[in-house]
């Protein structure tokens, strides 16, 4: 999803860019990432790609998550300084802010208290990426900068069953009660957790920001112990209200019973956008706006609602 983004907006802008699907190139494979890397030489490497999913994708492959995202990251970042690239922007995630992390999060509060247990391995994962990069920065020099975008939405989103996020898989859910005019839908938790959602299309600018911004520019607003942003819109709203938003987009009129016996996860998740603002950078796309033009691209995209 990030990756197509950032392919259109890229080329949008006239990059030349350079790409892979999963079947030609297994980034897990270091022998691979190096082969692409040193063949293909590029100017700037982005890391979007990853392993991602919902809470109950974290809980049931939690050595997938870890082991898979290591290795991406590493091969890419350490293959890339070996093929001389000289910036790198790495995507991070905001669950790697501790779970009971001061709202709303700025980038000072990594690494200064305890992880959501239930995404904890995907989490570390992602801050080892940051921590590389920062790393590689202090030690070779490179210009490797790392993003913490929000929770992200959008075209290209998965739908599955198995592996997708919270606003893809309340699309699915009511939509799919709406057609069968269920009366109730039953969703994970107490739905008072609050989250902020960013569209794709913004998170693909917000990164183009941070890539284009002037090296001295970028510390100087990172400050000197930093080397990442935030990428998100400074607002956030409970998984009640979000529930009720899309039941209404998908035309469900029946009852949503919250489930308590399942996790809720973090009870906040806000990002402090104030550095990225100072780029110049702001999102965009509203909720509802994001939402609706999402909605219109999975009943557009042909997938069969039922059989994931």
């Amino acid at each position: 999803m990030v990756g197509s983004a950032l392919a259109r907006t890229l080329g949008e802008g006239g990059a030349e860019l350079i790409t892979r699907t999963r079947e030609d190139a297994d980034l897990r494979e270091q022998s691979v990432v190096r082969e692409l890397l040193q063949s293909e030489k590029p100017d700037v490497v982005i890391v979007a790609a990853a392993k991602v999913g919902g809470i109950g994708a974290n809980q049931d492959a939690p050595a997938e998550f870890i082991r898979d995202n290591v290795a991406i990251q590493t091969n890419l970042i350490h293959e890339s300084w070996s093929a001389g690239v000289e910036r790198l922007l790495f995507l991070a995630s905001s669950c790697i802010y501790p779970k009971l992390a001061e709202q709303p999060m700025a980038e000072e509060a990594l690494l200064t208290g305890a992880l959501e247990p239930n995404n904890e391995p995907y989490a570390v994962a992602k801050i080892s990426g940051l921590k590389l990069c920062e790393s590689y920065r202090k030690q070779y020099g490179v210009d490797y900068r790392s993003v913490i975008p929000t929770n992200l939405y959008g075209p290209g989103d998965a739908f599955s069953v198995q592996t997708s996020h919270v606003v893809p898989a309340l699309l699915r859910r009511f939509h799919a009660a709406a057609i069968e005019k269920l009366e109730t839908v039953s969703i994970w938790g107490s739905g008072s957790p609050r989250r902020e959602f960013l569209h794709v299309d913004d998170v693909a600018a917000g990164c183009l920001a941070v890539l284009d911004c002037d090296r001295d520019r970028y510390k100087e607003i990172t400050g000197p112990r930093l080397n990442h942003l935030n990428i998100g819109t400074g607002m956030d709203i409970t998984i009640a209200k979000l529930a009720a938003m899309i039941a209404d987009l998908t035309g469900f009129e029946g009852e949503i019973i919250y489930d308590t016996s399942k996790p809720d996860g973090t009870p906040r998740k806000l990002l402090d956008v104030s550095r990225i603002n100072k780029l110049g950078w702001t999102a965009q796309i509203g909720l509802r706006e994001g939402l609706e033009a999402t909605y219109q691209w999975y009943l557009e995209s042909g997938e069969d609602l039922h059989s994931k």
